[in-house]
């Protein structure tokens, strides 16, 4: 045993044995948690596919840094998603909806179709021949893998139980990074002449089938609470559905007090982190660093960090408070970033590579918990998947398009200089963060049904516990 799988199943023991002595740490020993880490392994590996494997890949075969910077735009779909989600939320699948219920029907042909598409991603050489097909095959699986997201996030809160939502958001952030693990290094690995060399194209091919683990969790979990009833009746009139569907969801979200600071917010807290993100692997490349340090390091030690990081995201939050817990996360995830300055300024240096991948994983893990149970605080349960879709979507954006010209600054900027800039760009998030808590918009209650707006404080609210789940019948 190396030295890198030694802390890394150290810390898995270590969080094993939190989740049985700690009473703030035991809802991780339970069914429901446990199935949303299996689903967020599906839900977590294709976006790594297209974007750190693939950033990876195009370094190796030459792609400029503007070029991969750009290249992110082809996840377009993330930012889409919230246009085609009413649909997956209340049209029924013929037959599969019947057997599997609503949410699993649409999981099982979507898995099936994304199978097939990364397949033929793989085979899709991106050089500057082949760049039209790649580029078509990429936008496809960035389509597929959208839509799933929206069944995967819209069926993890339908099936968290109110004590567990934020522990089972907790996992389901460990499982998404699990699938990151498993497509980054992974396939990497496989790729690799220092792995298993097997190409490109079976290395994509093989980790398509990490679609398995969702699959066999919702065969376990059973249907959820999607109420059928909301679905597209026979002989109701396509007019009522279709306000049902399409209208009701936005009017409902729209409607609140704070909903456009909301998305507003969601849309730019994480751009300096994902413009980090789209250039770290090139940076490492460039620097030096070969495929076996890249797997170790950046995967495995962030992989351990990731682990203590995803178990604390729960009692986090239960400490602190919905509206602390998004702050200092999100300071935590910002000063990260200074640590990859650091490494710019080093250059090629195993140690400062793993404490700055260890450090950014370690606030990550903790950061995406707070965020992403924050937005699912916010979903509705009438309309789980549409309103859900919206919020991610918004945060897709900041992700995609407004990390695009990453590239272009690494290029002009250094790295030195573009990192600075990655933690600059996130202070306006933060300020924005800072005006919703301070209006009260922070400690939306979470799963409600029918918001009472007048509820919400003028003044910063102090730590609560959020009021339980209706369910849409009630």
């Amino acid at each position: 045993m190396d030295w890198s799988t030694g802390i890394l199943f150290g810390v898995i023991v270590g969080v094993v044995g939190l989740a049985y002595l700690v009473p703030a740490f035991a809802p991780y020993r339970r069914r429901m948690p446990f199935v949303a880490f299996l689903l967020g392994i599906s839900s977590g590996f294709p976006l790594t596919l297209l974007l750190g494997t693939m950033t990876f890949w195009l370094s190796k075969v030459g792609i400029d840094k503007s070029t991969i910077g750009f290249a992110i735009g082809l996840t377009t779909p993330y930012t889409l998603k919230f246009l085609w989600a009413p649909f997956v939320d209340k049209t029924r699948i013929p037959i599969l909806s019947n057997l599997f219920g609503q949410r699993r029907a649409w999981l099982f042909a979507v898995q099936a179709a994304l199978v097939f598409a990364l397949w033929q991603l793989g085979t899709s050489n991106p050089t500057n021949e082949n760049i039209g097909a790649f580029a078509l095959w990429a936008i496809v699986v960035a389509f597929l893998s959208a839509t799933q997201d929206i069944v995967i996030d819209a069926y993890r809160i339908e099936i968290l139980p109110d004590a567990e939502i934020a522990h089972g958001t907790a996992m389901n952030q460990f499982g998404y990074r699990t699938g990151n693990l498993l497509a980054g290094a992974g396939t990497i690995y496989l790729a690799s002449s220092e792995g298993y060399d097997v190409g490109w194209a079976m290395a994509y091919g093989l980790t398509s089938f990490l679609v398995l683990p969702a699959a066999l969790g919702a065969l376990w979990a059973g249907a959820g609470r999607y109420d059928p009833s909301t679905a597209r009746a026979a002989g109701q009139k396509f007019r009522e559905w279709l306000l049902e569907t399409v209208v009701n969801p936005f009017r409902e979200f729209l409607g609140r007090k704070g909903a456009v600071l909301i998305l507003l917010f969601v849309l730019i807290y994480k751009v300096g982190d994902a413009m980090g993100q789209g250039m770290l692997n090139p940076m490492i490349v460039e620097l030096g660093f070969t495929d076996t340090e890249f797997i170790t390091i950046n995967k495995f030690v962030g992989f351990a960090a990731l682990i203590v990081g995803s178990a604390l995201g729960g009692p986090f939050i239960a400490w602190l408070g919905m509206g602390r817990a998004l702050i200092i996360s999100g300071l935590l995830m910002m000063l990260s970033n200074f640590l990859f300055v650091l490494l710019a300024i080093v250059g090629h240096s195993p140690l400062m590579l793993a404490i700055a991948v260890g450090t950014e994983n370690l606030t990550s893990g903790i950061g995406l918990t707070v965020f992403v149970t924050y937005l699912s605080g916010l979903s509705n349960l009438a309309y789980t998947a549409t309103q859900f879709a919206l919020l991610s979507s918004f945060a897709a954006v900041g992700r995609t398009w407004l990390a695009t010209p990453s590239g272009y600054l690494a290029e002009n900027l250094g790295w030195v200089g573009f990192w600075t800039f990655t933690v600059i760009v996130a202070v306006p998030g933060m300020a924005l963060l800072w005006l919703l808590w301070s209006k009260g918009f922070v400690v939306e209650s979470v799963r409600q049904t029918g918001p009472d707006q007048d509820e919400v404080a003028d003044d910063p609210p102090e730590p609560v516990n959020v009021k339980p789940r209706a369910s849409p019948a009630e």
